[in-house]
């Protein structure tokens, strides 16, 4: 039996050595970065919502128009978009409602993985202009998101929230619609 010599050794343990490096320095590069606090940012148009709410842990309460309360855990995963409609929501709030209905539509086959959901005093012609027919209506029963609700007429906020509850992001008033959209195509795939 031929015995390796000592520097055929050496460089075979060198390559392992090396190989092992290759795979061990972004595993403590990234637990290094995750120790500082450091956290990778991506462009989202929503505000996070912190700290993290659970509405079905939180028990929030949302009557519908038909008297059921809103399943916060839905038979099959979806996300829910709720919009917020602040006092007298008019022209520029049903325009806003309708461009997050349309950004629903922009989801294609997924539009289904997306519900949406207005709390508020509904608009004068929600039943003329078919706002029913894209919308769920219902009512903040104990008032528990009326923190998220704007306050300025005819204005409407939004609140992005998983299918299990957890309210994931804040469009406030005077959101950009479009930025909505986006990241609405991010999260649901």
């Amino acid at each position: 039996m031929i015995q390796p010599t000592n520097r055929a050794v050496r460089a075979s343990r060198l390559k392992f050595l090396l190989v092992v490096l290759v795979f061990a320095v972004p595993i403590i590069a990234a637990a290094l970065l995750n120790l500082s606090g450091w956290q990778p940012t991506g462009k989202a148009y929503g505000e996070p919502i912190l700290p993290q709410r659970n509405f079905e842990q939180e028990r929030v309460r949302i009557q519908l128009a038909d008297g059921k309360l809103w399943p916060w855990r839905d038979s099959s995963p979806r996300m829910t978009l709720i919009a917020l409609a602040g006092p007298g929501c008019a022209i520029h709030c049903m325009q806003a409602l309708t461009k997050m209905a349309a950004a629903r539509i922009t989801l294609s086959d997924n539009m289904t993985r997306l519900r949406l959901l207005y709390l508020g005093q509904p608009p004068a012609d929600a039943a003329t202009n078919g706002m029913e027919n894209y919308w769920q209506l219902g009512t903040d029963v104990d008032g528990s998101l009326g923190i998220y609700r704007p306050s300025a007429p005819d204005s409407v906020s939004a609140l992005l929230v998983e299918s299990d509850g957890t309210a994931l992001t804040l469009y406030p008033d005077g959101f950009d619609p479009s930025g909505l959209r986006k990241d609405l195509q991010k999260v649901i795939h």
